[in-house]
């Protein structure tokens, strides 16, 4: 092995020794994924807004949204600003015996802008810890007294070996929590069976909206569940990960749906400002109280990872929060929508063929491609072993096709997503403006033109190895 790298050597890297790099001590896989699309075949030079500046100079529109992380745009001003702030003036970091300023300031923050008594938080670093810590906390709430948890057939809560158990698809693959039962999503009779049949369920987790699938609970169904696990004393328990601080257009998605509280809310992504890996799970009073607040169990949680509590991480969350609220985030999504909801639907209009649905709300949108016929011979004849026979993974390759397109020829960059359908997401960061979101749906109209069975071609001969 070569000498230790430094940072400045790191930064003056080309593409192809990054390459070799990821090859040699990440992953061949990852490389041999990413590069079958142009931006695997570049690097990033710098990022501000909803621009990537890449290193050969190019500029391109970011409407992945980082995949919930971006709503604030890549290095908004004043979260740089907060942690120039927390770094000069040497602020500690992390300690386990000293009371954090930034963590009672973050709690009082989200008891203040939750409903109801949604008042007590813990602050892991990722989703998937919060989830876990939001599910742990409901099995101790019941004292290990039930041993059921319920989650939808759509779910998506994170991929380590509880929170992947608790997400389709995931189950089987790893070990996981005991006693997960799956329930159809916005249906609220099979919800009630599945409570009846097991007996002893402790908590039941849903996505108000699935960002993954970008489908939504009607309010029939969230009130239902509400009033079910209130009767049964079953800790109800929200995740919304990627669709908090504004990006569905209201502050969280379940909030537009007034006098509906959870006993636990999960949040994460965009509440670290886009530069912070900092989530969180916020309680009702009597839920947290009876598991944890006690002399016995009053560090159980919050000595459970190294990094809660992180100070850098609470004091950007802090100001992320602030600039969603004082540039009203929620808003700006609304009006994000006002643009691309319709722009949408008239590309669905003008290319039935192609399009098969839209779906989505404020600047979460997912477009499912079909291409008829010859797209899915095409397909037939590309991937081995009858594969393209599989409705889902010929939706994964047209919906790489359409992505790799509308990033080489428009500069414009989208993801799909591996959850359900695979559908092409648009999410933009909430900074957008008008003349953005015009930008793309002019590029995504121009790629459309080109005809599905043009860029599923094109998209094979460039480069297709291991996409599934």
């Amino acid at each position: 092995m070569s000498d230790l790298l430094s940072l400045a050597e790191c930064e003056r890297m080309s593409t192809a020794r990054v390459h070799e790099e990821y090859r040699r001590h990440v992953g061949r896989g990852q490389v041999s994924l990413m590069t079958s699309f142009t931006f695997g075949r570049e690097l990033v030079a710098h990022a501000e807004g909803t621009t990537i500046h890449t290193t050969d100079g190019r500029r391109v529109l970011d409407f992945t949204g980082g995949v919930g992380v971006l709503n604030h745009g890549h290095n908004h001003p004043r979260i740089l600003a907060a942690r120039k702030r927390f770094q000069e003036a040497q602020r500690m970091e992390v300690h386990k015996t000293y009371f954090s300023p930034y963590v009672a300031a973050l709690g009082h923050n989200l008891a203040y802008l939750l409903p109801g008594d949604l008042t007590l938080s813990f602050f892991p670093n990722s989703g998937a810890e919060a989830v876990e810590g939001a599910v742990k906390l409901a099995y101790k709430y019941h004292q290990g007294r039930r041993h059921t948890v319920l989650r939808s057939d759509i779910a998506r809560h994170g991929r380590l070996l509880g929170s992947g158990s608790l997400s389709a698809g995931e189950p089987g693959r790893f070990p996981g929590i005991p006693g997960v039962v799956t329930y159809r999503y916005d249906d609220l009779e099979s919800v009630r069976k599945a409570v009846a049949d097991a007996g002893d369920v402790y908590a039941i987790l849903v996505e108000p909206f699935s960002a993954t699938t970008l489908r939504a609970c009607s309010e029939e169904f969230l009130r239902g569940l509400r009033q079910l696990c209130t009767a049964q004393d079953i800790v109800l328990i929200f995740d919304e990960v990627r669709t908090g601080w504004g990006r569905t257009g209201t502050l969280f998605h379940f909030m537009r749906h007034e006098g509906l509280v959870p006993d636990v809310l999960v949040t994460g992504k965009a509440f670290g400002g886009g530069k912070s890996s900092v989530c969180a799970y916020v309680a009702r009073e009597k839920v947290f109280r009876t598991a944890y607040d006690h002399l016995a169990d009053a560090l159980t949680h919050s000595t459970s990872t190294t990094y809660y509590g992180f100070g850098e991480e609470n004091a950007t969350a802090i100001e992320a929060i602030n600039i969603a609220v004082e540039d009203d985030y929620p808003a700006r999504a609304r009006a994000i929508e006002e643009i691309l909801a319709p722009g949408l639907t008239h590309l669905r209009d003008r290319f039935p063929d192609t399009v098969s649905a839209v779906r989505g709300c404020g600047a979460s949108y997912g477009v499912l491609l079909d291409g008829g016929e010859e797209t899915r011979e095409l397909a037939r004849k590309a991937m081995p072993g009858g594969l393209g026979a599989d409705p889902v993974l010929r939706a994964k390759l047209a919906a790489c096709a359409v992505a790799s397109a509308l990033l080489r020829d428009h500069r414009a960059c989208v993801h799909y997503d591996l959850n359900g359908t695979n559908p092409l997401v648009i999410g933009p960061p909430l900074v957008a403006e008008p003349e953005h979101v015009e930008r793309f749906l002019d590029g995504f109209e121009a790629t459309l033109a080109k005809g599905l069975p043009r860029l599923l071609t094109t998209f094979l001969s460039e480069k297709v190895t291991t996409l599934w």
